[in-house]
């Protein structure tokens, strides 16, 4: 029976060898693996191998971000007086037969008068003396002054009417998330743009390429980076009473896998990121395990971007699928990876070697002969 048993155990421990590679512990698939998924009938991605030249067509694709604020834009100026808005009403008559002769301070003329302030009701206008209920909704400071004077004629000569808005609760939006002041922002005539009220908000507390802008507005959600909002002047458009701006924070990472240096989820500065980039900042390769011939990056790559390089695989909602392959033994491959760009949620793996490979492989058959020299001596001496 010991017989019987050692024999056993070893046939046993030789079939676990030579399945050995298909049962080593990886950190990842290995690059044949990777290969093979790309060759299957029924494929799920593409590998394509990266040059100098492939970058370059890549790089000549106009960049997408995700949304657009243009359809939110609001033509009209900003600036317009409404409903609950306090106003400050002076009134000149030069003949003082309006409101009479006699001085009303050491600074005023005889037939100039201050109005108490007044405030503009829900029906958007304000009671003038002489000359009854004036509509000023929706009128600049200059235009309901002119509004009040057109109203006045007939009951004096030539008066001369000066509008000012002393308090404006209407024509407001609301800035909230990532902004050093969230509240309420007036809207002026001057200054009426998503990048006017974000400044008035004390600016965002985050780097702009890692902020998303969304405006709320009748039901609707308009959405674009902040990056992009500070530098296309299309995206900086005009903000309407009652907006609600709400800056959120989406940091842009990518990650890394395999025998590299570090094996984590790395924060993406400002600006743009290269492949070589990304690799120094998690300790590039590590020489003693990775296979430098296939550092591969894994993307959902932008439609328009796969048509340009020549791709015929089908999109998936999030892109088309595709592996980038980088040979780094060859001294090309540097100059390629400083050119070749790295996007938010792209995944960097770099598979072990074969002679890494190997050497588990080794180490795995030593474990199995080991076991079955420890029974072998066992036997021996029980019997």
């Amino acid at each position: 029976m010991p017989n019987a048993l050692t024999r056993t155990v070893s046939i046993l421990a030789l079939v676990a060898i030579l399945g050995g590679c298909s049962t080593l512990p990886r950190d990842g698939p290995s690059g044949r693996a990777v290969a093979r998924g790309a060759s299957a009938d029924q494929a799920n991605y593409v590998i394509v191998d990266l040059d100098y030249a492939l970058t370059e067509r890549i790089k000549a694709q106009p960049s997408q971000f995700l949304g657009s604020l243009t359809d939110a834009t609001e033509p009209a100026a900003g600036g317009m007086i409404g409903p609950g808005d306090t106003l400050a009403v002076a009134i000149l008559e030069p003949s003082g037969t309006l409101f009479g002769g006699g001085s009303g301070g050491e600074n005023i003329r005889p037939g100039n008068q201050n109005l108490p302030a007044i405030v503009v009701n829900s029906a958007g206008a304000v009671t003038i003396p002489y000359a009854g209920q004036v509509n000023v909704a929706g009128l600049s400071a200059t235009e309901a002054g002119q509004a009040i004077q057109r109203a006045l004629r007939g009951k004096v000569g030539n008066p001369q009417v000066v509008v000012s808005v002393a308090n404006n609760a209407y024509n407001t939006v609301t800035v909230l998330g990532e902004v050093r002041q969230p509240g309420r922002a007036l809207l002026t005539g001057n200054a009426n743009s998503i990048l006017d009220i974000i400044a008035a908000a004390g600016g965002s507390t985050r780097t702009p390429e890692d902020v998303i802008v969304n405006i709320q507005r009748d039901g609707r959600t308009y959405t674009a980076p902040l990056g992009v909002v500070t530098t296309e002047f299309g995206e900086n458009i005009r903000l309407q009473r009652g907006d609600q701006v709400n800056l959120t924070y989406r940091p842009r990472r990518y990650s890394t896998f395999g025998a590299l240096g570090a094996i984590s989820q790395v924060e993406m500065a400002a600006g743009p990121l290269t492949l070589a980039g990304a690799l120094s900042r998690v300790g590039g390769l590590n020489s003693t395990i990775a296979n430098a011939r296939s550092v591969l990056v894994f993307r959902f790559e932008r439609p328009e971007v796969a048509q340009a390089i020549g791709l015929t695989q089908p999109a998936l909602p999030r892109g088309v699928p595709v592996v980038y392959r980088l040979n780094l033994e060859e001294g090309t491959g540097f100059f390629t990876a400083n050119n070749f760009m790295i996007q938010p949620d792209d995944i960097l793996y770099v598979p072990n070697s074969d002679s890494a490979e190997l050497s588990k492989f080794f180490t795995l058959v030593q474990t199995f002969t080991r076991v079955i020299y420890d029974i072998s001596v066992t036997n021996t001496l029980n019997q």
